[in-house]
């Protein structure tokens, strides 16, 4: 059991940590470039990583291991949780967007132009783009944790 979540911890703390430098990146430079596309595939993949953790705490409780430390058991889960926060924040990113411009709804912006509606879009993707890159920053930290109690 020790060997999978240290394998897995590793994995999970690299992907995480690249998915987060890439969305610090997009975030800072506009989020229409390839770092921005590039993204979203590194923070689902450290998303997905952050499962496998939660999966190897549930087999572990569930098979009875003496953990060294209790605390694995917390910094095994946490990434997902983490993620799910995250996840929740992002979505309400284009409600928080729309409200800073007076907007109540999306089809407020059908009224726009063309480059009104894209600087909307845009902000709104920088936005979710900027809160999964400190989720993914924090998830890595996490399993980072995880090699230290093990």
């Amino acid at each position: 059991m020790t060997v999978a979540a240290q394998i897995a911890a590793s994995v999970c703390a690299a992907v995480n940590l690249a998915a987060g430098c890439v969305g610090a990146w997009a975030w800072r430079r506009g989020t229409s470039g390839a770092a921005g596309r590039a993204f979203w595939p590194l923070c689902r993949t450290g998303q997905i990583t952050a499962g496998a953790l939660a999966v190897i705490a549930a087999v572990a409780i569930l098979s009875g291991y003496d953990a060294p430390n209790s605390l694995l058991y917390v910094y095994l889960v946490l990434p997902i949780v983490v993620s799910v926060i995250g996840e929740q924040l992002r979505l309400a990113a284009a409600e928080t967007i729309l409200d800073q411009r007076g907007m109540e709804s999306a089809q407020e912006m059908e009224a726009l132009d063309e480059a009104g509606q894209r600087s909307i879009v845009l902000a709104i993707v920088g936005r979710e783009i900027g809160i999964l890159a400190l989720a993914s920053f924090v998830i890595a930290f996490l399993a980072l944790r995880v090699l230290g109690t093990v």
